[in-house]
């Protein structure tokens, strides 16, 4: 099994930044994403990052969100600039181990106007 434990989300103004950081249990040799989901909708893919650091972005988030990851501590990040509204929702870790996909808790991010 694997534990995902997200941390770094917040409260900030149209066009702050925050970092989102989600450490996991064991080192993860496939992908590792951000997912994120507003009130009465599906959650969605943000972005995603191989072990080997290619990287897939929703267009909604191309060039002001960057994901990376730090295979040495099994951690994944993601780098949020010009925070916009329409960002508020909780964002979620997710892994891939052994064809089973793992979520972390969530970290609920608001950007106030």
């Amino acid at each position: 099994q694997v534990q995902l434990v997200e941390s770094g989300g917040g409260l900030v103004q149209a066009g702050g930044s925050l970092r989102l950081s989600c450490p996991a249990s064991r080192r993860i040799f496939g992908v590792m994403a951000w997912y994120r989901q507003a009130p009465g909708k599906q959650r969605d893919l943000v972005a995603s990052i191989s072990y080997g650091g290619s990287t897939n972005y929703v267009s909604s988030v191309k060039g002001r969100f960057t994901i990376s990851r730090d295979n040495a501590k099994n951690t994944v990040y993601l780098q949020m600039n010009s925070l916009k509204p329409e960002d508020t929702a909780v964002y979620y870790c997710n892994a891939r181990f052994q064809n089973v996909d793992y979520w972390g808790q969530g970290t609920q991010v608001t950007v106030s106007s």
